[in-house]
């Protein structure tokens, strides 16, 4: 264990460190010191951890439990470390090394906590001190430098450090008396290894032991000159004629040992700063002034039980652990002296008046009461709350006796409380009593006159009721002020309103400051002012609120006039609800309209922010966010059907994320499939349909695709055929690309949708989106659109009947009787999607839904339109899909519209998948 590094990471450390780590060090150097002792503790091969101030130094250092292993306490034990069992006698040479180690690093340790301790004056008048230089050894005959003398007023009998091996040279570099050990250790620093360093002989330190050191004569400790009291039991020295010269120079108390720790803490300190146990004080012997007191003989030392400790004081509890010491075994009685057994019987005495009072408490009796009783009754057979049971009451009623005789004109009457007080003070002493209770009486009436209570046998008369207390007696001497407080505080009647037009204006601040519990005298005068303002909109409550938040007038008034922006009507800020996405504040009406309208009408991603429609609750994470703290809102706001639907329209927007979560095409009922077949069964109405194409369930369908089994519906089922376009809408309607949501809605109208549930919009023709922002390159069109193929009713709604009649028998003739040569029965009739007139050979349905029929059935077959394209239609196709429409030179027109068809054909091909890999 090195000296240099350990000093240097002590100066790292802060003063508190500093000082555990000395305690610590300390410990651990007794320890040492009870290994080589010749007369080693009973249990000195184990070494304890349960001790708290083992825990709080040794263990709270690192290395402390290494310099144990050092010892030879190497074998660790669940409660400690001990010597292996195979070593009898601990290695005294290397425990000595250990300790002496130990020693001087304490010593440095010391020194430095000395150090730091100063002011910041002193620590500059220490460093700027000029270093004494080092000498060389030069002839041991020439005499040493002044400074080197030894001076025989200061030098001590043991060594500075060990305090155990007689001195044998000083240092007058570092001011050390040493041995010869501790100056081999402690000058092997290189800084110290050339401090010149004078021999002293043990005569001279024994000649000198009685100027420069005192034994105290309590525990025989040796102390230093400068102590006045001793280092251990902390009393004082006891003047003598060999001391008389030095009592003149009475030296400072700078610092006092702990004798739970022996940690050395400041003169002022009152707690230890290691264990924060209290400093013992004791008070210091009186000097006889008759023959001088004999020296005590020293007591013997004595070992505790629990962390092996030897202890030299003759202290009852241990110095380590502070344990209780254990009790000697009794002496025979023939050898006990005549103190012994007088201190014995007192002993036993007091512990029977113990017992008594204990007994007493448990029976309602005190202390004082026992004791007096036990004096009064004098007979020892008797219990003393027996006798207080028996023969008090008469003792108390003959004090009021005696009281009331000799007061003037009998006025006092006491009660059996005052007179039991009296009589304790008295000591059980009658006429005492009596009189006690006079004078407590006498000087009680006059502190109730001093109150304001003049009527002095008033102020008896409630004195006897309550018992002698001068608060009860307040008590009952204002209930009859506070009477009409009372009854009007219990009345049934409300609490008169304020009037702000009251004459008295404190009557009215006091008001406000009581009931509404502003926070100053200054805050009710200033809602005062503000409500007597003219014209002033403001109520008394919301004056309150906005004076208890705040001071200032002109901010006060910016908060009670605040515009909600939709009914632009003027509300206090109380009255104001906003959203924690923006700083828009509409009033609580509005707020509470624009919300219920949204939940019953509107989708869920309406409920916004009705002034600047934010947040933009496109993305998942900020959506759940929001509607987490709406619902708060919402809660205290909507009614409570309207509240609940708010909840179910949260649940649906959650399922449908969902991509395995099915509704019902039967009923209402929706649930979650994890299946792989296409036929679904209801969980609740048991009706089964197609997980894919939400359709009832048929057995037609079994082993084909939705398109398959569609495509064999048109053609083979005479009831769908029968019911024409009707059945086809019923059965198809209109379903968003993107959430799979369907919409039993008739065709027709603008081909722009905009889905309900995902706010995805898209063209009811194709399917493609509509967006502002195109993500085909060299796309020429700006604003809302879409992409639309040829085939789509965007572009095909304009052609007549005929020529989409045309289409589909070039491509399908096979099928032309079923498509459009159906005959109308009983001439003209309406159409029973939108009741407008048909047309003949429309099969029962108007010219647009005719339309949109035979383009279904163009899309369903994926017929490509363009071949009956005309010129112009050919050259618009030709710049949409940016194609050169330059005509040759020699081209004619056959020849050139021929060429553009053939290249329209090849490039819409390369655009459509291009779209479809886009979408």
């Amino acid at each position: 264990m090195g000296l240099g590094p350990s000093v240097v990471l002590c100066r790292s450390q802060t003063l508190a460190s500093l000082q555990r780590l000395s305690t610590a060090l300390n410990i651990l150097e007794k320890y040492g010191c009870n290994l080589t002792n010749p007369n080693r503790p009973k249990y000195w091969r184990t070494v304890k951890h349960n001790n708290p101030v083992f825990r709080a130094t040794v263990d709270a250092i690192q290395g402390g439990r290494a310099v144990l292993c050092l010892y030879g306490y190497s074998n660790q034990q669940p409660d400690g470390l001990s010597f292996p069992d195979d070593v009898m006698e601990p290695d005294v040479g290397q425990v000595a090394t250990i300790t002496l180690e130990v020693m001087s690093l304490r010593m440095e340790l010391d020194m430095l906590i000395k150090v730091q301790s100063l002011c910041p004056s002193q620590k500059r008048a220490a460093m700027v001190l000029p270093c004494p230089q080092p000498t060389r050894v030069t002839d041991p005959s020439r005499p040493p430098p002044p400074c080197a003398q030894p001076n025989t007023q200061v030098r001590r009998q043991n060594c500075t450090i060990c305090g155990i091996f007689p001195v044998s040279v000083l240092c007058p570099t570092c001011v050390q008396w040493l041995c010869s050990e501790c100056d081999r250790l402690y000058h092997s620093y290189p800084e110290r290894a050339n401090h010149h360093r004078t021999a002293v002989t043990s005569s001279k330190s024994r000649k000198t032991h009685s100027s420069s050191s005192w034994r105290c004569l309590h525990c025989t400790k040796v102390n230093t000159i400068q102590d006045v009291l001793c280092e251990v039991c902390e009393r004082p020295r006891l003047a003598s004629a060999s001391s008389a010269a030095d009592e003149s120079q009475p030296a400072t108390i700078t610092e006092w040992q702990c004798r739970s720790c022996t940690v050395v803490n400041a003169a002022s300190s009152i707690l230890c700063e290691v264990c924060e146990r209290p400093r013992l004080a004791t008070r210091p012997p009186v000097t006889p002034t008759h023959p001088p007191v004999t020296p005590p003989r020293p007591p013997a030392p004595w070992v505790c039980q629990f962390c092996t400790y030897v202890n030299y004081s003759p202290a009852t509890v241990c110095e380590m652990c502070d344990l209780a010491r254990p009790e000697p075994a009794p002496l025979p009685a023939k050898l006990q002296d005549p103190d012994a057994r007088r201190q014995r019987l007192m002993k036993e005495e007091g512990l029977k008046l113990i017992q008594l009072i204990r007994d007493g408490e448990k029976k309602g009796v005190s202390p004082e009461e026992v004791y007096t009783g036990m004096r009064v009754a004098g007979d020892t057979s008797i219990l003393p709350w027996e006798w207080l049971k028996a023969e008090l009451p008469l003792l108390l009623d003959q004090i009021c006796v005696l009281a009331a005789s000799s007061s003037k004109g009998g006025v006092v009457q006491l009660s059996r409380a005052e007179a039991k007080q009296a009589w304790l003070t008295a000591g059980g002493d009658t006429e005492r009593a009596a009189r006690q209770a006079l004078r407590d009486r006498h000087a009680k009436v006059k502190e109730l006159c001093s109150l304001g209570f003049d009527d002095e046998s008033r102020c008896h008369e409630v004195l006897k009721q309550s018992g002698g207390e001068v608060r009860g007696a307040l008590a009952l001497l204002q209930r009859p002020l506070l009477e009409p407080f009372h009854q009007r505080m219990w009345c049934d009647k409300p609490e008169p309103p304020i009037d702000i037009h009251y004459p008295d204006k404190q009557r009215i601040c006091r008001r406000l400051l009581a009931v509404y519990d502003l926070p100053s005298w200054g805050r009710c005068e200033l809602a005062l002012s503000l409500l007597l303002e003219r014209n002033a909109p403001y109520s008394l409550e919301d004056v309150v609120q906005a004076v208890r938040e705040s001071h200032d007038r002109e901010f006060i008034k910016r908060v009670l006039a605040k515009e909600c922006p939709i009914c632009l009507s003027v509300f206090p800020h109380n009255k104001m609800q906003s959203l924690t996405s923006c700083q828009c504040s509409v009033c609580c009406g509005c707020f509470q309209q624009h919300f219920t309208i949204a939940v019953r009408d509107k989708h869920i991603r309406d409920m916004v922010c009705p002034v600047c429609w934010e947040p933009d609750i496109n993305d998942p994470e900020h959506l759940n966010s929001y509607f987490s703290t709406l619902d708060i809102q919402l809660r205290e706001c909507l009614e409570p059907e309207v509240y609940e639907l708010f909840h179910n329209k949260l649940t649906e927007q959650a399922l449908i994320k969902d991509p395995k979560f099915l509704w019902c095409s039967h009923c209402s009922y929706g649930f979650i499939y994890d299946g792989d077949q296409l036929k679904v069964t209801c969980f609740q109405c048991r009706n089964s349909f197609c997980a894919q194409c939400k359709k009832p369930w048929e057995s037609q369908h079994a082993g084909l695709s939705c398109e398959q089994y569609q495509s064999w519906k048109r053609e083979n089922d005479p009831e769908y055929q029968r019911q024409g376009l009707a059945g086809y809408l019923r059965d198809n309607g209109i379903t968003c690309p993107n959430c799979r949501f369907q919409y039993a809605l008739s065709k027709g109208g603008c081909m722009h949708f905009c889905c309900s549930q995902c706010r995805y919009q898209f063209c009811s023709g194709c399917n493609n989106p509509f967006h502002t922002t195109c993500a085909v390159d060299q796309c020429s069109v700006s604003g809302l659109h879409a992409h639309h193929p040829r085939d789509c009713l965007f572009y095909l709604r304009d052609w007549e009947p005929g020529r989409l009649q045309a289409l589909l028998q070039v491509h399908r003739p096979t099928q032309t009787h079923t498509i459009y040569e159906q005959k109308d029965e009983g001439g003209q009739q309406s159409d029973s999607a939108c009741g407008a007139q048909t047309q003949p050979g429309h099969a029962g349905l108007c010219e647009k839904h005719y339309r949109e029929y035979l383009v279904s059935l163009i899309n369903g077959h994926s017929i490509d339109p363009a071949p009956l394209f005309n010129a112009n239609e050919l050259i618009l196709a030709c710049r949409r899909y940016q194609v050169d429409d330059t005509r040759g030179d020699r081209e004619d027109d056959f020849t050139f519209y021929s060429r553009l068809l053939e290249v329209v054909l090849c490039v819409c091909v390369c655009v459509c998948v291009c779209v479809c890999v886009l979408k």
